[in-house]
């Protein structure tokens, strides 16, 4: 339940479900990045053990704030962090939260797409450690993901809590669908980090084309019509059948996954040897997918702008694309982003 919040007038329907993620029970501490309508959330969840048989052993509570863009909320978190400590040891004393209302508060209009419009660039200060977390983690398969993000597909992450680190897994997703050219995706809707999602949720995922969240609800990897990608682990599958070729690994992927650990050990090695060097792996790993999807757009809107509009071999290699292993990816992208150009490399004979 809501037991507190400013201002009283906000529709708060069901905001109980997303600040506390299901299974949190089982952990002590986690934050959570959420998604409320219009406007995106961020809550810090604690648990306190206590000799009380009507809380059965254990008070837990999480404190958040709204905000119409994800990308200033990280300022708030040690606040947040603070305060659910505060409450689950003196419960019911709020004036710390609202003098912080009182100081911080801003108009919430509900006017649409406020919060997603927003570049995902440069976010929070903490990230470039995620940003490393994610490529490690997924290794090759970040290229896979990459190709689901920039074809906009409904992507879902599942994973036991704490889910704090999973919504960094979400906008780094996010980040690889990042393109900077002008004339492209005015025809796509703009890769959305919807975070952390749950059963009460599910209404809304129904009528979405395109998003990425995460979920500790192991149930959703069965409502398949909510989702295009579900990752488990680094598990990435796809139940579409014509979705099946994107996951497949490379030699093009390969070389990108190559070329983006080079350029991240560099970078390393300069941090090292130079103090006053400031780029940071988020910043890196950004402009890496930046460079890369405009690499591939400026040549196909080149292509479609030709007379005989034909995209060969020789366009993919330049694109940094493998010929045959990304034929169906680009054969997607140019239905997805509705790109006037005929593609004329063959399928590979079959033996």
């Amino acid at each position: 339940m809501v037991e507190w919040c400013l201002p009283q007038d906000i529709d708060l329907e069901g905001v109980e479900f997303k600040s506390m993620a299901s299974g949190s029970h089982k952990i002590q501490s986690d934050f959570i990045y959420f998604r409320k309508g219009p406007f995106f959330g961020l809550a810090c969840f604690a648990n306190m053990p206590v000799e009380s048989e009507l809380e059965r052993g254990a008070r837990m509570k999480s404190v958040g704030i709204l905000s119409p863009s994800y990308t200033l909320l990280y300022r708030y978190m040690h606040f947040l962090e603070n305060q659910v400590r505060h409450q689950l040891e003196m419960p019911g004393h709020y004036s710390h939260l609202a003098a912080y209302y009182e100081d911080k508060k801003g108009v919430l209009h509900a006017g649409p797409g406020r919060g997603s419009s927003l570049p995902p660039v440069y976010w929070l200060p903490s990230i470039h450690r995620y940003m490393s977390q994610f490529i490690k983690f997924f290794g090759e398969q970040i290229l896979i993901l990459w190709k689901f993000a920039l074809l906009r597909k409904r992507i879902l992450i599942f994973s036991p809590p704490p889910v704090g680190v999973v919504c960094y897994k979400v906008y780094c997703c996010c980040c690889l669908a990042n393109v900077s050219l002008p004339g492209i995706g005015g025809t796509i809707p703009e890769s959305k980090p919807f975070f952390y999602v749950n059963v009460a949720d599910i209404e809304s995922l129904e009528v979405e084309v395109s998003y990425v969240a995460c979920t500790t609800e192991k149930i959703f990897e069965e409502k398949r019509e909510l989702y295009d990608v579900y990752v488990d682990n680094q598990n990435v599958k796809t139940h579409h059948d014509h979705l099946q070729p994107l996951l497949k690994i490379n030699s093009a992927d390969r070389e990108k996954y190559r070329r983006l650990n080079e350029q991240r050990q560099m970078l390393l090695y300069s941090q090292e040897v130079e103090e006053d060097y400031n780029p940071c792996e988020e910043d890196l790993f950004v402009l890496f997918f930046l460079e890369q999807n405009n690499r591939i757009f400026q040549t196909l809107l080149e292509v479609s702008a030709s007379q005989d509009k034909t995209l060969t071999a020789e366009h993919a290699r330049g694109m940094g694309l493998d010929p045959q292993g990304d034929r169906s990816f680009l054969l997607d992208l140019l239905e997805a982003y509705g790109i006037d150009a005929m593609l004329v490399i063959d399928n590979p004979c079959c033996p």
